[in-house]
């Protein structure tokens, strides 16, 4: 008789349950909410005026006592759970011995073992090498930089529907205006648009939609301009749009053939989220640069650019860096955060989340004709919501059903988060932590909320 190991059950500080004992915002959040007002510019919006004082797993506690169940971990952020006791040891640690020296005059190890890493864990067995900063938007810019540097080309190429990031470039690399950058222009120049695949509006083929978007990168870019196509694997902002099969290989097979670099942005769809550590796996795609950020290092700021190391390496000395990148209790917290999926095999619990919700969803789809798609893959999942009797026809954009569940949601204790061009899409982005439980009780919450409708 064989001995079988088991991964033992995580030890939670905070009940995994949904409780609610005041009104949602409660007076202890509306007192600081006032404080808030008076000091913070309203660009800095909140979803909900709740205001956390403590995290665990996949619920969050208000100063009011109020426990709500995260379906947004920070948009993507805490994928590994709130809190989650490896991380805090590990970042608590390193702030006994080092918090900063800046790797770029007096370097440390934990910025190389993360390094090492993520060259162990981003899709290919090529050489590859890594720089370490502080955010999804800054890993964008270092990754195009280092493409055109590479290249000595100039143009950019994302794809519609696509989110990047606050930054100036990443602004105008962005499909949608509002809110993002309405009124923060003029933008960099040399970004270009092109049609992606998104199969439940456009019903194209892989095959077919690849092609779309080849044909505009020729005729309208050319490829001899182009540094870099910039893609997400699946799209986050944009309505977890999964792509057709086959569409992303065509598209990187086409760069390779024409000498652009492939950026698979990988920073909300990365780090475990989807059932594997970087979304491209899904597709059997290997990008010459894959940008990380959003869950590397469990809710401490960090990103990440890794790619082919000859690609890397055509920055010259000094060309890349900065004062906070790679922080040292950041990089501690993120070794943490790997060895914890690895640990706990997270990569199983991201499929075991999809295993429980997404059928769940597709029950509420027969049930609601306003539920016109279920889509995505392990812990990155979406309903898209249209107009009643349009979900056959013009696939009419239901943003208002969306705010109302939402609202309903967070009323019960469950946080979701809205998303799409349209933002008519219910995003579901939890933890790994999250039970089955939870997600039963979440749907059953969705399920009340539509039927209010």
């Amino acid at each position: 008789m064989t001995d079988t190991v088991s991964t033992p059950a995580p030890v939670f500080s905070v009940p995994q349950e949904r409780r609610i004992v005041t009104a949602v915002p409660g007076p202890k959040s509306q007192e600081l909410h006032e404080r808030r007002l008076a000091v913070i510019p309203t660009g800095v919006s909140s979803a909900l005026p709740v205001y956390i004082a403590k995290a665990n797993g996949a619920i969050l506690v208000d100063v009011d006592g109020n426990q709500f169940v995260d379906f947004g971990a920070g948009i993507g952020v805490t994928t590994v759970g709130h809190t989650e006791t490896a991380v805090v040891e590990a970042a608590a640690g390193q702030l006994q011995d080092v918090i900063h020296t800046l790797f770029t005059i007096t370097p440390y190890e934990e910025y190389v073992r993360v390094a090492e890493l993520l060259a162990e864990h981003t899709p290919g067995d090529h050489a590859k090498k890594t720089v370490l900063v502080n955010s999804g938007a800054e890993a964008v810019e270092n990754g195009v930089k280092i493409a055109r540097k590479f290249t000595g080309r100039r143009a950019v190429a994302v794809l519609d529907h696509a989110y990047h990031g606050r930054t100036n470039l990443t602004m105008a690399m962005n499909y949608k205006a509002m809110p993002y950058a309405t009124g923060f222009g003029p933008f960099a120049g040399d970004v270009y648009h092109a049609p992606n695949s998104y199969p439940y509006r456009d019903g194209l083929s892989g095959a077919e939609a690849a092609a779309r978007t080849i044909a505009y990168l020729e005729k309208v870019v050319g490829a001899s301009d182009l540094a870099c196509l910039v893609a997400e694997p699946i799209q986050g902002e944009g309505g977890f749009i999964v792509p057709a099969e086959g569409y992303l290989a065509a598209l990187q097979e086409w760069c390779t053939a024409n000498g652009v670099v492939f950026i698979a942005d990988e920073i909300q769809s990365g780090m475990a989220r989807t059932g594997a550590f970087y979304a491209s796996e899904h597709f059997g795609v290997v990008p010459d640069l894959v940008l990380s950020a959003k869950g590397i290092a469990g809710g401490l700021p960090l990103a990440a650019v890794t790619g082919r190391a000859e690609i890397m390496d055509a920055a010259q000395p000094g060309g890349l860096g900065g004062t906070f990148g790679g922080n040292p209790v950041a990089a501690a917290a993120a070794i943490a955060v790997f060895e914890t999926i690895e640990r706990n095999d997270l990569l199983a619990e991201g499929r075991r989340i999809e295993k429980a919700l997404k059928p769940a969803l597709e029950k509420l789809q027969e049930k609601y004709d306003i539920i016109g798609d279920v889509r995505g893959i392990g812990a990155m999942i979406a309903v898209e919501l249209v107009k009643p009797g349009t979900a056959q026809t013009t696939k009419e954009p239901n943003p208002e059903a969306v705010n109302a569940i939402v609202a309903a949601a967070a009323q019960q204790g469950i946080l979701f988060l809205n998303a799409g061009t349209w933002g008519n899409v219910l995003r579901f982005l939890p933890s790994l932590a999250v039970s089955d439980a939870l997600i039963a009780d979440a749907v059953s919450v969705i399920d009340d909320a539509i039927a209010a409708l």
